[in-house]
């Protein structure tokens, strides 16, 4: 085992031997190095002032992401290169294109916010396969908010920074894949381990040492992307003295199509997910695409969205209705369950201790399997939802429903199928009748609570309009209406 954390901050190395395990990069950044241009805003990952870039070698290819400071610990930084808005100016001084586009289009008033959205946008020009489009750019600055400038011109100074040419980091690619290979050299297959005043931190090597690790530490906070356990210390201001961080274990980190499906390991992201599931599930993709930010999607993982086991989270009921199985792990012993059962009550799982996610199990549906998915909230972008619906329903060759799987999010304290509407369903032509036979038996399957998001009314009568909205969308020989949002207001009209 190693005894400290590497990383690199522009181009210089720091080899960290005392880490506290939940020292925040935003933090570090502006008290112990003083660079105070990535700011702190809302501190829980909303906002998007602490936006700083983060560059692996995966696959051998360099991989630029826009992650937030503030819910990002240090010691997540191994083995990585880390930027910050510093950085962007050339060695002779130069602005970074999308600094410059930023000045000449307006893209600025009180400031504030203006470091954090150039370091999302110097982040979308580094992505496989960027676009100028509204829609594109607007996925890649949902993440940052603006009070003062408006969107117009940030995205006129986005669609400008797109076709200037190389920037003084494509001139510095051998450099730094020389930098992170040393890295990854200096690795050498080796775990992590840390202790120090504030606590431990362990970093292991595969999934047979994170298992060991926590049969001798079953209090052990496990941390993928810490899009949530982030908030527990920045919000909650907790003290874990033991974080074991997962989200580089390479056997984690593997997305495979067999016989039974799509299985998606516990330390992939959402964003290197989301093609492979809507592959599989297109509106899955669309939901994705809706779940927090770039730089939330960036860090949070699929297993781990499920592993928290929030009655909101937009994966589980998603995962649900599609049939999904999970795996778990304790030392040695492995174990597989249907996905719904893992969820028992609130805050309370199907996970002994010392025991962990090691995967989920998404299989492919049926080829006359109608699979749809619904996220209801405030915000079209990076909100949390009131209720999310996803239904799965077989129609044999005459229009009869032969099976129906659907789940919702936020109607309950778990995620959870509604059974009764799916017994209303089974065995019956898809049409009108069976359609008011499904609402009436969803309003006995759930009694939701009112809260600041939704009240018990409006998500008894949401739900129910979601199955309307289904049949709308599915029913033989119906003629659909539009019911997807087509798109965003275009940057002119803001």
């Amino acid at each position: 085992m190693r005894n400290s954390i590497r990383f690199y901050l522009g181009d210089r190395l720091y080899d960290l031997p005392d880490c506290p395990p939940t020292l925040t990069v935003l933090d570090w950044l502006r008290e112990q190095r003083g660079l105070t241009g990535t700011k702190e805003g809302c501190n829980e990952g909303d906002c998007g002032a602490c936006t700083v870039m983060v560059v692996r070698r995966e696959e051998g290819r360099l991989v630029w992401r826009a992650l937030n400071a503030c819910i990002q610990f240090v010691c997540m930084l191994d083995g990585a290169q880390l930027f910050t808005v510093e950085d962007l100016r050339a060695p002779d001084g130069t602005l970074h294109p999308v600094q410059q586009a930023m000045v000449e289009q307006h893209g600025s008033q009180c400031g504030f916010c203006t470091p954090g959205f150039v370091m999302s946008m110097v982040a979308h020009r580094k992505a496989p396969g960027a676009v100028a489009d509204d829609g594109s750019i607007d996925d890649a600055l949902a993440g940052n908010l603006c009070r003062c400038t408006g969107y117009a011109p940030i995205v006129r100074a986005m669609k400008q920074a797109m076709q200037a040419g190389a920037d003084h980091f494509d001139a510095q690619a051998e450099a730094i894949a020389d930098r992170l290979a040393a890295l990854e050299a200096q690795a050498d297959g080796r775990g992590v381990r840390l202790a120090g005043p504030a606590g431990r931190v362990t970093i292991p090597a595969d999934s047979d040492a994170l298992a060991e690790t926590l049969l001798a530490d079953p209090q052990a906070t496990i941390v993928a992307g810490a899009t949530d356990v982030g908030l527990w210390v920045t919000k909650g201001l907790r003290d874990l003295p033991h974080i074991v961080a997962i989200g580089r274990v390479p056997d984690l980190r593997t997305i495979t199509q067999d016989a039974e499906g799509l299985r998606i390991g516990a330390a992939v992201t959402y964003q290197d997910a989301r093609d492979s599931i809507a592959a599989l599930l297109p509106d899955a993709g669309e939901i994705i695409r809706r779940i927090g930010s770039t730089q939330v999607r960036n860090a949070a993982t699929v297993c781990g969205n499920i592993a928290n086991g929030s009655p909101i989270g937009d994966g589980p009921p998603v995962f649900i209705a599609a049939g999904a199985t999970l795996h778990l792990r304790r030392g040695a012993v492995r174990r597989t369950l249907p996905l719904e059962d893992y969820f028992l009550s609130y805050g309370k799982q199907d996970r002994a201790p010392g025991e962990f996610v090691e995967a989920v199990t998404i299989p492919a549906p049926g080829p006359r399997t109608l699979f749809r998915a619904y996220k209801i909230s405030k915000r079209f972008d990076q909100d949390i939802s009131a209720l999310l619906g996803a239904f799965a329903l077989t129609l044999d060759a005459d229009g009869v429903v032969t099976d129906a799987r659907i789940a919702f999010g936020g109607m309950a304290a778990i995620p959870r199928r509604a059974r009764g509407a799916e017994d209303a369903l089974r065995g019956r032509p898809w049409n009108a009748a069976a359609l008011a036979a499904a609402r009436a038996a969803l309003d006995a399957d759930f009694a939701p609570i009112s809260d600041m998001r939704a009240s018990d009314w409006y998500r008894r009568t949401v739900a129910a309009n979601l199955l309307t909205r289904l049949f709308a969308e599915t029913a033989p020989g119906a003629h659909p209406p539009e019911t997807r949002l087509a798109g965003r207001m275009e940057a002119a009209d803001v």
